[in-house]
């Protein structure tokens, strides 16, 4: 393991940077836009244009990376996404806001793409279940610490937009520098949204509905704190703790989904993050404990429906159809998170803060009936039959299935080959 995160670490300082780079840009937009007295409903149109250019992105990348290699694509995407960092205190514009939002959602899915690339071309039979584990623990660790990151200088100024900058740039030197080769580029089969709803309808819905879940709360959480009166230090711990309750989460749910019929655990994930969400309504910051540790609970659990919804998807699908169904479940999630944060804004503008987590009680509401209407529909896979759980990540491109350890059909490439020939002289 640790040769393998040696051999790799290139690519792990440029998600680090990437990462809490861009962590910390979503979350001080969202605190900038309510400094400037921006109602929620232009909010939430402002930061979903985010979804879009990141759906669009993965959508379109390829083509780009294709024509101009990995290292030189993966240079634009940053720089692409470092300049509209630099730019969003240039003029406070709804409009202008709007269209960087897009910009910045298809550069990030453009540099995930490439790393995620060069993952899967390191990954063999081996190795790649513990490269998918550090991959995700990585993410979500400097999705965290971006947060915190936060509370250095005022959101009103210039300092903390150049200072996402400087991160967002900072990611595009370890891979610059790297001697690894650049791998194949390889086109991601996809079935559409409503071919693979007819065989796993739950998965679909579960996907979807997770998107609406974080996406909603990643670009409306930071409105809500600042709405219920925390400053900023509270606000940054106050998302920070979600993203890490998202990741705790993850390993006690696969145990669980490993022992239960995963349709009914879903079920009652949605109505336990539904009651979370109604205790965060009902209380509000009251108190900031009882405030932290029911949004932590809420997220954690929304978090967790989409890998639940990937389990239930690939419990029906032959081992060669995997990556394609991640591949559309990847953009069911993406259609859900531009739901989320136009729907709840416009809910939160209507009910208040309170309003952001109505709106998703009624969405997990909504995901409850229908998977327990497909449970009395529909015969279960035997637990005895299910594939073993795979924490999957939705902040992600496609190209990250191709080495979900549940892929049978995943094939070594030559870099793989190249790496494991390095560990064993290393060794």
């Amino acid at each position: 393991m640790t040769r393998m995160v040696a051999s790799l670490s290139a690519l792990l300082l440029s998600i680090v940077f990437l990462v809490s780079g861009n962590a910390f840009l979503m979350t001080l937009l969202g605190i900038r836009l309510s400094i400037e007295e921006v109602s929620p409903d232009i909010i939430g149109w402002i930061l979903v244009c985010y979804s879009i250019g990141f759906v669009v992105g993965t959508l379109y990348v390829h083509r780009i990376i294709g024509r101009v290699g990995h290292i030189r694509a993966f240079a634009v995407f940053a720089a692409m996404a470092a300049a509209a960092a630099l730019l969003y205190p240039m003029a406070v514009s709804a409009f202008f806001w709007a269209a960087l939002r897009v910009l910045s959602g298809f550069s990030v899915a453009g540099v995930l793409v490439v790393i995620e690339s060069w993952f899967s071309s390191r990954a063999t039979n081996s190795n790649r279940g513990s490269m998918f584990a550090v991959y995700q623990i990585v993410f979500y660790l400097s999705a965290a610490g971006g947060q915190l990151v936060v509370n250095v200088g005022n959101p009103a100024d210039f300092l903390p937009f150049s200072l996402a900058a400087i991160l967002l740039t900072l990611a595009v030197i370890p891979l610059s520098l790297t001697r690894m080769e650049a791998p194949a580029i390889e086109h991601t089969n996809r079935m559409s949204v409503f071919k693979l709803a007819r065989e796993s309808f739950s998965g679909v819905a579960g996907a979807l509905v997770s998107g609406v879940m974080i996406g909603g709360f990643y670009a409306l959480g930071p409105v809500y704190a600042t709405l219920v009166g925390l400053d900023v230090g509270k606000t940054s711990t106050f998302m920070a703790s979600a993203i890490v309750a998202a990741m705790l989460l993850a390993w006690p749910m696969g145990r669980i989904c490993d022992f239960f019929d995963r349709r009914r655990v879903m079920f009652w994930v949605a109505l336990m993050a539904c009651s979370a969400a109604i205790g965060v309504a009902v209380v509000g910051a009251e108190s900031l404990l009882i405030l932290t540790l029911l949004v932590g609970l809420f997220t954690g659990l929304s978090a967790t429906l989409y890998p639940i919804a990937v389990a239930i998807t690939n419990d029906r699908m032959d081992s060669n159809r995997i990556v394609a169904a991640s591949a559309t479940l990847l953009l069911s999630y993406g259609i859900g998170s531009v739901i989320g944060p136009i729907t709840m804004a416009e809910l939160v503008n209507l009910l208040g803060p309170s309003g952001l987590f109505y709106g998703n009680a009624g969405f997990l509401i909504l995901l409850a009936v229908i998977t327990r209407y497909r449970i009395t529909q529909t015969d279960d896979v035997p637990v005895n039959e299910q594939e073993h759980f795979v924490p999957a990540m939705p902040e992600a491109s496609a190209v990250l299935s191709e080495i979900d350890p549940r892929n049978e059909e995943f094939c070594e490439s030559p870099e793989a080959e190249t790496m494991q020939e390095e560990m064993r002289s290393a060794h």
